[in-house]
């Protein structure tokens, strides 16, 4: 075999172990199909229906498509299924986009990783899954991206608070499991946490422990400060906290038969000086804080393998929402995470601008519609107070009418009266 051969040989095997791999990917983009990849669990009766949309704004009506909460106040239960596989040796990158385009008040965003094993239909709150990550929102409390992991049968939550976006856009999520127990937390291809998985989740119990055999020597004095024990309390010291007013005098009344022996009321003491104490020096004996010696903790037993997990092989949304409006959409389980960023600015980044700004003329016509309303309101306000005035002033055109007609009347009753008096004369 030739040096060519071996260069050769050597490059392909590179290209193959470099070759990334896509384990699942989601963007809806034949229409109703996703209801052939995508199964409701059948565990309660009453879990809420998704459906496909883009929401009421958006940067592309196809594009921006995705799985969208209809119903308040209700579980979701839906998860799809692909290849079985493993993380070993390799990056683990989990990725989706969520828009609250409802302002949501409370209710889940994130996402599930279950075994191969898991049964769909019977999918619920309490099944075993490897991996927990997205946002959770609940109230002005709860604005916080989970990122939990199943270790040997437990779920350990990150010892980090990581803060999710909670305005009305849509946003991407990226977590990053390392083979070397790094990981890292993206939010819109940006940076917002990163370390190590055993610094950062109580998978493993502490490295050291306190020696239980060791004990503070009785010798060991670990005041920094002492009474001085030169300083003497004065004679002039003691002196009651309380004494009787020297200005309150017997009233004139005062019946010490009836009303008894008569005593003045008390106050406070203004030569009264509290409780002595010796003033306080350096303890000249002063060894320090005694510190508690660590041993190894025989507990302990380090795992390059916490990342690791045999089997992973659906992903599930099972959250519940108490408004809904929701979008899920750009699922993607890769071991690339340059993949994956690549992924994220084609379908995220290349509408996101265009979906800010139809909100922003939604938002500019409502306003519109809003004072257009408002000018409506006002003229036929208007016009009511004219109709209202001017029947008020016809009212009081027909009360002087009717005066004078009554005032007529009146002088021509007179007038008659005059007349028949003439007669009788």
């Amino acid at each position: 075999m030739t040096a060519l051969s071996l260069i050769l040989m050597a490059v392909s095997a590179a290209c193959v172990l470099a070759e990334s791999s896509v384990y699942f990917r989601e963007q809806f983009e034949d229409g109703d199909g996703w209801n052939t990849r995508w199964m409701e669990s059948k565990h309660k009766t009453d879990y809420g229906k998704f459906v496909l949309s883009a929401g009421k704004f958006y940067g592309d009506a196809e594009k921006d498509k995705g799985l969208q909460t209809s119903q308040d106040a209700r579980f979701y239960a839906l998860s799809a299924r692909f290849d079985d596989f493993s993380n070993k040796g390799q990056p683990l990158v989990i990725q989706f986009t969520v828009k609250h385009e409802q302002s949501i008040d409370c209710g889940g965003g994130y996402i599930k990783l279950f075994p191969s094993e898991l049964n769909q239909e019977e999918m619920h709150g309490d099944s075993v899954y490897n991996i927990m990550f997205g946002p959770d929102i609940c109230g002005p409390g709860t604005k916080k991206v989970h990122v939990i992991f199943n270790y040997k049968g437990k779920n350990h939550l990150i010892n980090k608070d990581i803060r999710c976006k909670d305005d009305e856009y849509t946003h991407l999520y990226t977590l990053i499991v390392n083979p070397d127990n790094t990981y890292e937390v993206k939010i819109d291809n940006k940076k917002v946490e990163s370390g190590n998985l055993e610094d950062d989740w109580d998978f493993l119990p502490q490295k050291k422990i306190k020696d239980p055999n060791a004990k503070k020597p009785e010798e060991w004095d670990d005041r920094e400060k002492i009474p001085d024990p030169d300083d003497k309390k004065p004679e002039d010291w003691d002196k009651p906290e309380n004494i009787p007013d020297p200005d309150a005098k017997k009233p004139d009344d005062w019946d010490d038969e009836m009303d008894g022996e008569w005593e003045p009321p008390m106050i406070t003491n203004p030569d009264y000086k509290g409780e002595w104490k010796p003033r306080e020096i350096d303890n000249p004996a002063y060894k320090g804080k005694w510190i508690h010696p660590e041993i190894e903790n025989p507990e302990y037993t380090a795992d390059p393998e916490i990342y690791k997990y045999d089997s992973i092989g659906v992903i599930g949304l099972d959250l519940w929402q108490v408004k809904s409006g929701t979008i899920f959409d750009n699922f993607l389980i890769t071991s690339d995470p340059k993949l994956a960023e690549e992924v994220g600015n084609e379908a995220w980044g290349k509408t996101k601008e265009s979906e800010k700004k139809m909100k922003e003329r939604q938002e500019e016509e409502e306003r519109k519609m809003r004072e257009e309303e408002d000018k409506k309101r006002d003229e036929v306000k208007e016009d009511e107070e004219e109709e209202e005035k001017d029947e008020e002033e016809d009212d009081e055109e027909e009360e002087e009418e009717g005066e004078e007609l009554e005032e007529e009347g009146e002088e021509e009753e007179d007038e008659a009266t005059d007349s028949q008096l003439k007669d009788e004369l």
